[in-house]
């Protein structure tokens, strides 16, 4: 995972000086985790995570308050300032600062959009099933989210179909029973080989 992390910091800025890697998978695929251990291995690195961005009425209608909250100041080497969303009471919360650090990972269903992936210096994918992201996502949040599972499973097939970030990913993340695998993604020219990260193993990257 530090090998991977000094690799990101390498990365040219993508984002006026800011180095946006997004993580991106099917819900339930694990991408908060991943994201957390990617955020301390570079030294805390802030994170953003789509569920603050995303509401019920906006599952993904979220791309031009994105770009104009965080991806815009930003890219002017400014604090960027928006309003995470409370998924409990359906209302967004106090404002939240992002500053612009070297390395801002934004996670989350959806990260290597289209609009998104020209600020992104790196798109890294979940490479966990939808089906099996999505029976992990179900028993993580029980039977009382049964309802809005039903909604959700639909909203990310329609994005996923309309546009998809799968074939766009510089590398492919899978859970091991120690650490992560990476891989080359569809979006580089496979390689015949690939590392596993042992908690401070190399990795592949993109």
């Amino acid at each position: 995972m530090h090998v991977l992390a000094s690799r990101l910091r390498r990365l040219p800025p993508s984002c006026g000086p800011v180095r946006l890697v997004g993580v991106d998978g099917h819900a339930g695929s694990g991408k908060s985790t991943f994201a957390g251990q990617l955020a301390d291995a570079l030294g805390g690195a802030p994170v953003l995570h789509l569920d603050d961005i995303a509401s019920h009425d906006e599952l993904f209608d979220w791309t031009g308050r994105l770009l104009r909250e965080v991806i815009t100041p930003l890219g002017r080497g400014e604090t960027a300032h928006y309003a995470p969303y409370d998924w409990h009471t359906r209302r967004f919360g106090p404002s939240r600062d992002l500053p612009p650090a070297p390395v801002v990972l934004i996670e989350g269903v959806g990260a290597g959009r289209r609009a998104l992936r020209p600020h992104l210096a790196c798109l890294l994918w979940m490479d966990l099933s939808r089906e099996e992201s999505w029976a992990r996502g179900r028993s993580r949040d029980g039977v009382e989210q049964g309802e809005f599972w039903e909604e959700w499973v639909l909203a990310e097939q329609r994005h996923f179909a309309e546009d998809p970030s799968r074939p766009f990913a510089d590398a492919l993340v899978r859970q091991c029973r120690q650490g992560y695998e990476t891989m080359d993604g569809p979006a580089v020219t496979p390689g015949p080989d690939h590392d596993i990260t042992h908690g401070d193993g190399p990795a592949a990257m993109c």
